[in-house]
C-alpha cells in the first residue's frame, strides 16, 4: 500500500514488467534516447481503431485517495487520431475508472474545434468521452493554452481532491482543465492510460498523496 509520501516511478523496470499489470495489446520499451530523454514506450499493438479502444497498465499495490500525479509525455502531432496519452485513477478494473488524457495531435491543429478537444476527463463505465461530449460539450474536455507543440515533451500535473480535478500543463500557474469528478468512488488503483493509435513515451512519473 502506498504511504503518505511521493513516489517516483521506475519506468525502466516497468518496461519490464515489474509491479504492474500490462494489457496483451500493450507493448511496453524502455528508451534511453527520446527526443533527448529516457522514457518508457508504450504503443498498442492492436491495429484497428475503435472509439472506446483503452489500455490501462495498472501499478499493483497501489491506492490512490487525493493528491497528486505528476509525469512527462510526448506525443506526435500527425496524423490525427494517433496518439491518446494520460493517466487513470479511481481505477476498480478495466470497465470501472476515471482517465484523464491528452490528444498532443490536437495540440497546435488549425482547426478551432480540434484545439479544443487537447484534455479529456473521463469515467467509466457510465461517462464515455462521446457521450460528454455530446451532452456535456466542452465540460470535461478543453484546449491547452499556451498550446505545446505537438511533438515535443510536455509536463502534466493532475491535482486530485474530491471531487474537484484541475489540469496544469508545463508548469502554469493555471489549470488549463478543471472538472468535478463525476463517479461515486472515493479511492482504487493508478496507472498509465494509453489510447488507440501509435502510443507514446513517458518520463518522470511521480504520485504525491495528499498529506
Amino acid at each position: 500500500m502506498m504511504t503518505q509520501k511521493e513516489i517516483v516511478l521506475d519506468l525502466k523496470a516497468i518496461a519490464d514488467g515489474a509491479g504492474v499489470e500490462i494489457p496483451a495489446e500493450l507493448s511496453l520499451k524502455w528508451v534511453e534516447d527520446a527526443r533527448g530523454r529516457p522514457a518508457l514506450r508504450v504503443r498498442p499493438t492492436k491495429k484497428a481503431f475503435f472509439v472506446e479502444d483503452e489500455w490501462i497498465i495498472v501499478l499493483t499495490g497501489v491506492e490512490f485517495t487525493d493528491g497528486v500525479i505528476e509525469f512527462d509525455a510526448l506525443g506526435q502531432s500527425d496524423p490525427p487520431q494517433s496518439n491518446f496519452l494520460g493517466v487513470s485513477f479511481r481505477f476498480v478494473d478495466e470497465t470501472t475508472h476515471d482517465a484523464l488524457y491528452f490528444r498532443p495531435f490536437n495540440f497546435q491543429a488549425d482547426d478551432a474545434e480540434r484545439k479544443a478537444h487537447c484534455i479529456q476527463y473521463i469515467s467509466h463505465p457510465q461517462h464515455h468521452w462521446f457521450d460528454l461530449r455530446k451532452e456535456r460539450t466542452g465540460q470535461f474536455e478543453g484546449p491547452i493554452v499556451p498550446a505545446p507543440a505537438g511533438d515535443a515533451w510536455f509536463h502534466a500535473r493532475v491535482a486530485i481532491q474530491r471531487p474537484r480535478v484541475s489540469v496544469f500543463v508545463n508548469h502554469a500557474a493555471e489549470p488549463s482543465l478543471v472538472v468535478d469528478e463525476l463517479s461515486g468512488r472515493t479511492g482504487g488503483g493508478i496507472g498509465i492510460w494509453v489510447g488507440p493509435g501509435q502510443g507514446g513515451y513517458f518520463a518522470n512519473l511521480k504520485i504525491t498523496p495528499a498529506g
